[in-house]
């Protein structure tokens, strides 16, 4: 493995550098969004519900418009440049919302960014190695993206520990922004080896085979359980998690799935990716199940905590490679905006119904949901997406 690594393009590895640097910035803020929505603007769960879910949701969607006109103009860097750029330089704005609604206005701008980096991103990491690399290549940008989601939190905690106000840690955000902007405008182009005009565009997935079709119906219905981490974070604080050590639980599943994402996504190279993807949906289920159990301890909380790690390491990856897999010559952009698309659209209302029933019911009933839903996921991915496709008869008269 090592050895793959190794050979792996220069453009591989500056993606996965900046992605470190990036996440640095976003994930020291992430863990204190529920802190400073719920203590600076007095906002409680369904606020974050409907901040999560509308800026997710706006990142879907121009993760399937970035996409698509990737394939169409072959051109990445301009939308991974002006992604990067508008997201590091919006999230330091929060420091000067006042309610709720303008925390939701910037992370618009923060989602609105990714969404425009990151299927060109994917698309060009899939042009910058052979297929039997896909998984290996994947893994390693998820690894160093979350290995930034270590730095941040820590740097979070050891701010909180000096007693640096919330509003300030905010501010300090916009350094490690300027420099991913930086490292952003030293990528390349990889040279076009397509022969073929890009395909017309189609809202009913036209030219995408029948597998991506159903295995995108799946994505989206397993995304209606997965709503924001935020709730992860807002549980552990009831259950009686320290605030200074919320940003250091966040970090633990950040290394987890850091130093598992790349061994985990590489070995979906030499073994079925479905495999991977099938036990670990049936993991999240669990662990979902899990944290519904009101009289759950901070000991097994952890617990559940390891295993949303690797969850995390044995999924990000690997799906993304899956897709890689799936997707026709000259639309791979395309497939990674539907892929995308549907696996963060469905953000708005799970984070919503999720939001609500934590606020109007009990965490019990929310956790049950999402538990729910994706275990329904689990049964369609194996009875139908990755069902054998029975050969097609043709006729012949006599």
């Amino acid at each position: 493995m090592f050895k793959t690594l190794l050979s792996l393009p220069k453009t591989v590895w500056l993606i996965g550098l900046i992605s470190l640097v990036n996440d640095s910035a976003s994930e020291m803020l992430y863990p204190l969004m529920p802190l400073y929505l719920a203590s600076v603007l007095m906002a409680g769960p369904k606020a974050i519900g409907i901040i999560e879910g509308i800026a997710e949701a706006t990142s879907s969607l121009f993760k399937l418009i970035s996409g698509v006109i990737v394939d169409k103009t072959k051109n990445t860097k301009i939308w991974i440049v002006f992604g990067y750029a508008l997201a590091g330089f919006g999230r330091p704005l929060i420091a000067f919302a006042s309610s709720w609604f303008g925390v939701l206005l910037i992370r618009f701008a923060d989602r609105l960014g990714k969404g425009l980096r990151s299927s060109p991103r994917d698309a060009l990491l899939a042009e910058s190695v052979p297929s039997n690399q896909r998984g290996i290549t994947y893994g390693l940008h998820r690894s160093m993206d979350n290995a930034g989601a270590v730095i941040g939190p820590l740097l979070a905690a050891y701010l909180l520990a000096i007693n640096v106000p919330l509003k300030d840690i905010f501010l300090w955000a916009v350094i490690p922004g300027a420099i991913t902007v930086g490292l952003a405008l030293c990528l390349k182009e990889p040279p076009d080896k397509s022969l073929t005009p890009p395909a017309k565009f189609s809202w009913t997935l036209e030219g995408m085979p029948v597998q991506f079709k159903r295995y995108i119906f799946a994505v989206g219905l397993f995304a209606l359980s997965n709503s924001s981490d935020m709730f992860l974070l807002l549980r552990a604080r009831e259950l009686g998690v320290p605030q200074e050590q919320i940003p250091l639980l966040w970090a633990g599943i950040s290394l987890i799935t850091t130093v598992f994402g790349t061994p985990l996504s590489a070995l979906s190279d030499r073994f079925s990716r479905k495999y991977f993807i099938a036990i670990a949906w049936a993991a999240y289920a669990l662990i979902y199940t899990g944290m519904s159990y009101s009289g759950l301890t901070i000991g097994w909380l952890c617990v559940l905590f390891v295993f949303y790690g690797l969850f995390k390491a044995a999924t990000e990856g690997v799906e993304k490679a899956f897709v890689a897999d799936l997707a026709p010559q000259g639309l791979t952009g395309t497939a990674f905006g539907w892929f995308n698309l549907c696996s963060g659209i469905m953000l708005l209302p799970a984070s919503l119904i999720f939001g609500w029933l934590y606020e109007s019911f009990s965490p019990t009933a929310a956790f049950l949901f999402s538990g729910a839903c994706s275990t329904l996921a689990v049964i369609l991915l194996v009875l139908w997406v990755f069902k054998p496709q029975e050969p097609v008869l043709i006729n012949k008269k006599t």
